[in-house]
């Protein structure tokens, strides 16, 4: 349809948002809750699948039920984030292997990081269609500057499985200053520092005459206000541990209700000269600590500092001086923290020429905003935007690795997408028929130190003198920052390519498998897992209690817990056939409870016939507890390291 709405959506790792243009202005589109801001969370529960608001009540409730920041995740694999996942009560599948797309447990589903954001972009796709009384199946979905091939292809990823046709990856800063251009439309050189939840970038972008060139990008995927958050919480876990005696490293719930009330202390510094943490924790004990803006700002003194260097680096790339730079849009919410603020003035020496950041618009909001002002430009446009033209630059160069493992870089970091460049490479060994391509991306020298995105080979050559072959190499990156190569041996025409698929994305098999798996069945799925599961427990406690019969434990038990026994175990067959998981798990727990005194009969004896005539130690080895008796698991992981 012609008049079919594209929207501009800002996938966040804490936040995301929805927008569209409303004539010639974006606007945020609502919730069914009123609210502008969907929190990036995901939970499963009774009901089935929950996003944003009502997702945040799980996750302090039952943290191993729900996942936040999954975009901290995309295109990542397990020695990525290995430091993320010291805080994050996030369970991986046992069976990772490195290169392998992640995949978490949530409320007993095996999801990987684009299945989780494909359910938050799924949220804001179903708030449009309620707001337009329309399907809306397009849109333009923005991504950190700093994301890499992987990362930008599991973002589409997450867009298919939606059910969204991704017009374009939109890079975040970009989209902020796409906001800002609609009201100020002056020709300049702009910063856009850009500190949201879980990454940091920052852009240098060029404006003349409605067009947008963005000459430097760079930034970092492992610093945000998550970090700041993290930071505040492994302090307050110590101040517990030491004051009040308690370790609730290992416990979900308790991390995550500190995390909560860190995040509100936060945010009242930012207004306030003194705020309070206050988290009542489950011994029934309250944690108490308040905490003033000035040790706010020295504890996280570290963290912020952090942006400094990526700025300058952009500065640098840009060939630009401070003096040069006439206006800063200041987007994320970290933004709003008076330190940033303060750093932003000292880097930018905006004070001193008496200069103020860009913060008119709501930094939560402004990349969706801009992603919606995009999102126009690609549907036909208004005349708003019809003069408005958007070059984006490539975050990190790209290359092959060449002979002796040293990278042959052939597009620069910070070339103007969509790009395309060639070069000519030729055969190392006599009689050499087959070529190795070996795709990295970065800036270090030897490809070892790089990213690794593909491998493919060129065949089929004809055996020549080492130095004779001829063979372009091609890199082509589109709109959306996804490479494209191909490599041809002139002097016989011979040729591939391969339209780069990161080594930790999904691959096309499986993303058509889990668009074809819809989103309208999940909540099913879930409760039939819920009932099979349930069966199963129910049908091992009652095969275990009426093997226990045997036991002489059983003639420990009066007649009267026996016939409760009984009882209970009729009333849990009864449940089965029910098909009411709820009704079953009430069944189980009531037969736990009757024959909780005759688990601990047997118990006794068996430990008791365990110890009979033997030392602590060798009773111990007997039990599986010895240290020449190495648990299965370890056993395996060291067979695999041999491999």
């Amino acid at each position: 349809m012609a008049d079919e709405r594209v929207v501009g959506i800002d996938l966040g790792t804490t936040n995301s948002l929805v927008a569209f243009m409303q004539g010639d202005t974006p606007v945020v589109i609502p919730g069914e809750d009123g609210e502008r801001l969907v929190p990036s969370v995901v939970a499963m529960t009774e009901d089935g699948v929950v996003v944003g608001n009502a997702a945040r009540g799980t996750l302090l409730a039952d943290s191993a039920s729900a996942v936040y920041s999954a975009k901290r995740l995309m295109g990542r694999d397990i020695a990525d984030v290995a430091n993320e996942l010291k805080l994050f009560p996030f369970k991986l599948a046992e069976d990772l292997k490195a290169g392998e797309v992640l995949r978490l447990s949530v409320g007993g589903l095996m999801l990987t990081p684009p299945e989780i954001s494909a359910y938050v972009l799924l949220q804001l796709k179903k708030n449009a269609e309620r707001f337009f009384g329309a399907p809306v199946t397009k849109a333009v979905i923005t991504v950190p500057a700093y994301f890499n091939d992987a990362q930008r292809q599991a973002t589409k990823d997450a867009g298919r499985i939606a059910g969204l046709e991704v017009l374009r990856l939109v890079n975040e800063p970009t989209a902020a200053a796409l906001a800002y251009g609609l009201d100020k439309q002056k020709d300049g050189v702009i910063a856009v520092y850009d500190f949201g939840g879980g990454t940091f970038d920052v852009s240098i972008l060029k404006l003349h005459e409605g067009i947008f060139e963005v000459i430097a990008t760079g930034g970092d995927t492992h610093l945000g206000g998550d970090d700041i958050d993290n930071l505040l919480i492994a302090i307050a876990l110590d101040d517990i541990a030491g004051d009040l005696g308690e370790d609730l490293r290992r416990n979900g719930e308790a991390v995550q209700a500190i995390r909560k009330a860190v995040i509100e202390a936060k945010i009242k510094l930012s207004e306030a000269e003194v705020s309070t943490l206050n988290v009542l924790l489950p011994s029934g004990k309250n944690y108490l600590r308040e905490i003033t803006r000035a040790q706010f700002d020295a504890l996280t003194a570290g963290v912020i500092g952090r942006t400094a260097g990526p700025c300058k680096q952009a500065l640098k790339d840009a060939g630009l001086s401070v003096d040069q730079i006439d206006e800063v849009v200041l987007v994320g919410g970290s933004t709003r923290i008076p330190a940033v603020r303060a750093l932003v003035d000292d880097l930018f020496g905006l004070s001193a020429r008496g200069k103020k950041p860009h913060t008119e618009l709501n930094p939560d909001e402004v990349v969706a905003l801009g992603a919606a002002v995009q999102a126009q430009i690609l549907s036909g446009g208004s005349l708003a935007t019809e003069d408005l033209l958007l070059l984006d630059v490539t975050p990190l160069s790209l290359g092959i690795e060449a002979l002796g493992g040293v990278v042959a870089k052939i597009i620069q970091r910070n070339s103007t997408i969509p790009a395309s460049a060639t070069e000519h490479f030729t055969t190392g060994v006599d009689g050499q028929t087959n070529v190795a391509i070996h795709v990295v991306q970065g800036e270090r020298e030897l490809a070892k130190d790089c990213r690794s995105l593909a491998r493919f080979d060129l065949k089929g050559i004809p055996p020549m003198m080492a130095g004779l072959p001829r063979i372009e190499v091609k890199f082509l990156i589109d709109a959306n920052g996804i490479l494209h190569v191909s490599a041809r041996e002139q002097r016989s025409g011979k040729a591939a390519e391969i339209d780069v698929k990161p080594t930790y994305g999904l691959t096309d098999e499986q993303v058509e498998t889990m668009i074809l798996a819809s989103f309208d069945n999940a909540e099913a799925d879930i409760q039939e897992r819920q009932v099979i599961e349930a069966k199963n427990e129910a049908e091992t406690i009652l095969a275990a209690v009426e093997k226990g019969r045997s036991h002489a434990a059983w003639q420990q038990l009066s007649t009267d817990e026996q016939a409760k026994i009984f009882v209970a175990e009729n009333e849990l067959k009864a449940s089965i056939q029910s098909g009411d998981y709820k009704v079953i798990r009430n069944g189980i727990e009531v037969l736990d409870k009757a024959t909780r005194r005759f688990a601990e009969l047997m118990m006794d004896s068996a430990v008791s016939g365990a110890m009979k005539g033997k030392t602590m130690e060798s009773a111990g080895e007997d039990m599986g507890e010895g240290p020449t008796a190495p648990h299965p698991f370890a056993r395996a992981q060291i067979d695999d390291s041999k491999i």
